[in-house]
């Protein structure tokens, strides 16, 4: 079986798991609804933490009298139950003989990484219909940290570590950690509670498949539409309208990157681009790296101001419920100005290069590009076109339709796959194995599941609580703590694990910060993120695919060669992000 098959197959079933899961919690709330037999007690209530966020799978037993009770659950009694998802329980348990006012009872809470709760209360609190006794209470839980807290911690910085500086695949990273803690959950969790990280049904929920399936759509898109050779005509179109000149080709170069990249991911943008960029370069006796150094810069700016240009921000309107058009209004106009000082950059490092450059014969060239880099499929690449163009307006209206943006990929990717296959356009196997990247799908999967177990642990309640108390609920401060920072961590480890630690962090401030309802620190940690992937040549996957393609064609550039030019831009457009945050928010 070839390897893409096992991978769709993995994936598949994993969506499915996330699909169904819910349907245990529906089937056993139907059984508790059923009216009990004879005197019962009904205790019920949610868990939270000191955020007030609903805590799963916390443990609730109940004592009365000092005797611990048996309780009724799934038909059958057991000595706790556990919370659900939303942080709900229920108790239903027999009336005890010589229950009355003065009987003592005790609820009691047990969760891995949080404090044992006890609430004391008396057979008087409860209230009396017919024959059963009702009692509804919410507890609350504080954190503490624990075996479950250290090791999940410890584990996800080591994945982080192996992540941010390519010491393994960060594919195989994200899943070693993953399976590490659902390992010692299972196994040394079993035998002491306060080991247990994460269960496999919560990892499961952690999985955002709104973000895997709009991925997986917009590159089974841009697969096809790689068939037509428009990427390599657009480049050609560049070069014949810079007229020679190259700070203009690099301009054009920079400026078509960057809308492409808004619409397309970055990445496949740049791997598509960076060949064609690199043959120019040498026909016209040009280190490639001046051109594609300010190129990659551009892909993260312009992915920057859309929701589907970016990983990270893919993930922030996920999580965050924000539209496309939220995206575009509030990010479009920094990105803009940033993309015109990278042009002023681009100026002031690389002039001299520019100059020195060969750009004889240029109508000659130009038409051995033209004769080159053809249109090979009009057909394909119209109607491709199209639904590309219908899948966008669908992307710009779903906050209308109250749809997620993944269902317009899957849709505009579906119809284009079908007619490319009952057209023989393309071919299913080469595309589903070739265009599709099956271990970024995963490395998402993984990198969710590790992230929400430390926030089940409350490592990232911590770092909210660290960022409230030092930002002392001042929004500005705020808004300036979570971009800067946010971009210098980016430009060291890769933005989209770091994106995925902040999106509770974030979510939790934007709550508790009085002005934040604006979503101003969901912008700041989107320009942050992605503005600092320009940092170093690690800070975004685009940078590292890019580098790595020049590299073995001859062109190396260093972390301190790359950092020259690239630290330098990302702390102008940043600059410029801070000052559109705190003028217009």
């Amino acid at each position: 079986m070839r390897i893409s098959g096992v991978l769709f197959r993995v994936l598949s079933a994993l969506a499915f798991v996330n699909v169904l899961s819910p349907l245990p919690v529906w089937a056993e709330s139907q059984k508790e609804a059923q009216p009990a037999s004879g005197p019962r007690i009904f205790i019920s209530g949610r868990i939270l933490d000191h955020h007030n966020e609903p805590v799963q799978d916390a443990s609730v037993r109940i004592r009365i009298d000092g005797r611990p009770q048996e309780i009724l659950s799934r038909g059958r009694k057991a000595e706790a139950v556990q919370s659900g998802s939303g942080g709900a329980y229920l108790l239903e348990l027999e009336v005890p003989a010589g229950f009355g006012p003065s009987s003592k009872l005790d609820l009691e809470v047990r969760k891995a990484s949080f404090r044992t709760t006890r609430i004391p209360f008396t057979g008087a609190d409860l209230a009396q219909k017919g024959e059963h006794y009702h009692f509804s209470k919410d507890i609350s839980v504080p954190r503490t940290a624990g075996p479950a807290f250290w090791i999940a911690t410890v584990v996800f910085l080591a994945a982080y570590l192996l992540i941010s500086f390519e010491l393994l695949h960060r594919t195989i990273a994200a899943m070693l950690g993953a399976a590490v803690m659902l390992a010692i959950s299972y196994t040394i969790g079993t035998l002491d509670p306060e080991y247990h990280i994460i269960s496999f049904e919560t990892a499961m929920h952690k999985i955002d498949m709104n973000v895997i399936f709009l991925l997986m759509g917009m590159m089974i898109i841009v697969g096809i539409l790689k068939h037509t050779g428009v990427f390599q005509w657009c480049a050609y179109k560049c070069f014949q309208l810079a007229r020679g000149s190259v700070f203009l080709l690099a301009v054009m170069f920079c400026t078509f990157t960057a809308v492409t990249s808004a619409f397309l991911d970055n990445v496949t943008t740049m791997l598509l681009l960076t060949p064609v960029t690199i043959a120019i370069s040498q026909t016209l006796r040009l280190n490639p790296l001046t051109l594609l150094v300010p190129e990659v810069m551009a892909s993260n700016v312009g992915g920057t101001s859309t929701l589907i240009g970016d990983p990270p921000n893919i993930m922030i309107g996920s999580y965050a419920g924000l539209t496309f058009m939220e995206f575009v209004r509030n990010l479009t106009v920094p990105c803009l100005v940033g993309l015109v000082a990278l042009f002023f950059l681009i100026r002031l490092y690389y002039n001299r290069a520019y100059k020195e450059a060969q750009v004889a014969e240029v109508e000659a060239f130009t038409e051995r590009l033209r004769e080159e880099y053809k249109i090979t499929d009009g057909t394909l690449l119209g109607y491709g076109l199209f639904i590309l163009g219908f899948t966008i307006f669908l992307f710009i209206t779903h906050g209308f339709w109250h749809m997620e943006v993944s269902i317009a990929a899957l849709l505009g990717a579906s119809v284009l796959f079908t007619y490319s296959i009952i057209t023989k356009k393309v071919r299913m196997l080469e595309l589903l194995e070739k265009d599709i990247e099956w271990p970024s799908l995963l490395f998402f999967m993984f990198l969710f599941m590790v992230v929400g177990a430390v926030e089940e642990t409350g490592l990232l309640a911590l770092i909210a609580d660290w960022i409230l108390e030092l930002s002392k609920g001042n929004l500005t401060v705020a808004i300036v703590l979570i971009l800067w920072v946010s971009a210098f961590l980016s430009a060291f480890v890769d933005n989209i694990p770091y994106t995925a630690t902040m999106l509770p962090i974030t979510a939790y401030l934007t709550q508790t910060i009085p002005g934040a309802e604006s979503h101003v620190l969901w912008w700041a940690l989107a320009l942050g993120a992605c503005l600092g992937g320009n940092g170093t040549i690690i800070g975004a996957s685009a940078n590292v695919v890019t580098m790595g393609i020049a590299e073995s064609v001859g062109y190396p550039i260093s972390f301190v060669r790359f950092m020259k030019f690239g630290f330098v831009y990302m702390i102008v457009s940043v600059a410029i992000a801070n000052v559109w945050l705190l003028l217009f928010y």
